[in-house]
């Protein structure tokens, strides 16, 4: 990505998952924040989670299952049927939360770089 586009993502995440069409959920662990994950609307009734982490100190917590939950009742509060991400493939553990929370494997969208397909897959599932 491009320095210029990601520096403008940081600049409008809150613009970018605004209510009522996404939010933005922290975890905290000893009042200091551990977690983050955003979600927006990608089309009708289906949304797309991104920008999940966790870092060090909030790690082995169950603090990113907690970060999905909190989405998942949102999103189905929001009115959406369906949720979608993308996510690196080196990301072993956080892959294997997302499939114990129902989330099977999905094919690369149409048009998706050839070049990337083999460091990043898809998932997604109904809420």
């Amino acid at each position: 990505m491009e320095r210029a586009k990601f520096e403008d993502i940081l600049q409008n995440l809150t613009n970018l998952h605004a209510r009522p069409r996404g939010a933005i959920f922290v975890a905290y662990l000893e009042g200091q924040p551990v977690g983050c994950v955003m979600y927006n609307e990608m089309s009708a009734g289906v949304a797309e989670f991104n920008r999940m982490f966790v870092s060090e100190a909030g790690r082995g917590h169950g603090l990113g299952r907690l970060l999905l939950d909190k989405m998942f009742s949102q999103m189905i509060g929001d009115g959406y049927q369906k949720v979608v991400f993308s996510s690196a493939i080196f990301l072993t553990h956080a892959k294997n939360m997302y499939e114990a929370a129902g989330f099977p494997c999905a094919p690369h969208p149409e048009g998706f770089p050839d070049e990337w397909k083999p460091y990043v897959y898809f998932m997604e599932r109904a809420l």
